[in-house]
């Protein structure tokens, strides 16, 4: 097939704007013949680094990739609203862009006389723009505030108006940037059936989107950019899962980074080192002097009469490996350091997970579990064993206690850790249960999309 886009060993510099930088003279851009040439590195932004990638003509391909890793400037550049600082690109066909929300519209004129304005910048002559008009604003669905001006728009509005001159000017190329988020829910359906016929017609489509799901659904090939650079191409569901580990393994290391500032916290105060017992009192909701949060306008994290005292906890994997991005059914334990500071006989110890807005997802305690407790002196840790924790994609927060069998709280730890979780399969609600579809001879499905079994 014919390539409808090629990039090769495409570059991008922006000079810094910040107060201390440097800016050129005209005059010596002009002598340089760049803005940029001549620059020290630390006085510019490299936007892009050596990109290179095709796009065959027919086909869908999809760019991912966090925020300010260069995706719009790539975007700009192939609709030709910048130009590259080093390297090729080729485009070859006709070219609609939605990129920025109200790119091209007048603010001060009516969504009409818009209309034709961008109809034009985008080929189309006024006697096109003439056969295609009522189709436009139809689509739209801005029938009501066409003759408006456009400055009274909301955000959605705009997208609306624009996405829809794009699409009827009959590009033979499609740039779609993550703007069609802004519409409504009624109006990103209708915008993704005209995106699948414009794609049935053999035209290309290259599309920005933070929606994996969005990505996966509608591109043939897909580019990872991370840091201006080409971090993975390849098929949709490798990229995207490859994607989807690195965001989850980000994750991880912030939640282990405030697992140990929280244990730094806790280990702060003079009684973690003498080995007396925290002074909290429990009627009052008081302080401890070692920091214990209780008292206040605010909800207190800790509480207990210093008994026995958590001094650490963690979730390690089934390797022993410390871990807080998981996939869900993997196994995972919680591990519990505690120190009794005090010989006791009379004691639970406790694990609940929540979401972040508060739902308990899961709790269990030793004595819900059937252990009745005869002895507690010094230190030990408790393990938590779960051999598939099966919990919905998403960031979970951890309670955990030590306390009496009648509930009287030796220490209570609220959020004393975070971890998210990922998983390939899909479902609503926060468990995910093994389960299996069955069905009898008169129902015949198309073949699955990915493994539905989940036993």
């Amino acid at each position: 097939m014919s390539v409808a886009i090629r990039v090769e060993n495409l570059h991008k510099s922006y000079l810094r704007m910040a107060p201390g930088f440097r800016l050129r003279t005209l005059k010596s851009a002009l002598l340089q013949r760049s803005l940029v040439g001549g620059h020290k590195e630390e006085d510019t932004i490299l936007a892009l680094e050596d990109v290179s990638f095709e796009v065959e003509k027919g086909t869908a391909f999809g760019v991912i990739g966090s925020n300010g890793s260069g995706k719009s400037t790539l975007l700009k550049i192939l609709a030709g609203m910048l130009q590259p600082t080093e390297g090729r690109v080729e485009v070859s066909g006709r070219v609609a862009a939605l990129i920025e929300l109200g790119a091209g519209f007048h603010p001060e004129i009516s969504g009409r006389e818009n209309v034709y304005i961008n109809g034009a910048v985008l080929g189309l002559t006024r006697k096109e723009i003439d056969r295609r008009y009522d189709d436009i604003v139809e689509f739209s669905g801005l029938t009501d505030f066409i003759e408006e001006p456009v400055k009274n728009y909301s955000s959605g509005m705009y997208v609306r108006l624009g996405f829809s001159v794009a699409i009827h000017t009959d590009p033979e190329i499609l740039l779609v940037d993550e703007v069609l988020a802004v519409g409504d829910e009624a109006f990103q359906h209708r915008c993704l059936r005209r995106i699948e016929e414009f794609l049935a017609k053999g035209n290309t489509l290259l599309l920005v989107s933070h929606s994996l799901d969005t990505i996966e659904r509608f591109s043939d090939e897909v580019l990872w950019l991370e840091k201006g650079r080409d971090r993975l191409l390849g098929s949709p569901r490798r990229v995207a899962d490859a994607y989807r580990l690195a965001v989850a393994e980000r994750e991880g290391q912030a939640h282990l980074a405030a697992k140990e500032a929280r244990q730094k916290e806790l280990q702060g105060g003079p009684g973690a080192e003498s080995g007396e017992a925290p002074d909290v009192d429990v009627a009052s909701g008081g302080k401890s002097p070692e920091g214990v949060e209780a008292g206040g306008s605010e909800e207190p994290r800790r509480w207990g009469s210093g008994e026995a005292e958590i001094q650490g906890v963690r979730l390690v994997d089934s390797n022993g490996e410390e871990k807080y991005n998981l996939e869900s059914g993997e196994e995972v334990c919680f591990e519990i350091d505690v120190e009794a500071h005090q010989e006791l006989s009379d004691f639970v110890f406790g694990i609940g997970v929540f979401t972040p807005r508060d739902v308990e997802v899961w709790g269990i305690n030793t004595g819900l579990s059937g252990y009745a407790s005869e002895g507690l002196k010094g230190k030990t840790r408790v393990r938590l064993v779960c051999p598939a924790l099966r919990l919905a994609p998403g960031e979970y927060l951890i309670d955990v206690a030590v306390h009496a069998r009648d509930g009287y709280p030796y220490d209570y730890h609220r959020r004393f850790l975070s971890f998210s979780m990922v998983s390939s399969s899909r479902g609503v609600g926060v468990y995910f249960p093994r389960y299996r579809w069955e069905f009898d001879e008169a129902v015949r499905w198309k073949p699955p999309s990915q493994d539905t079994e989940q036993d």
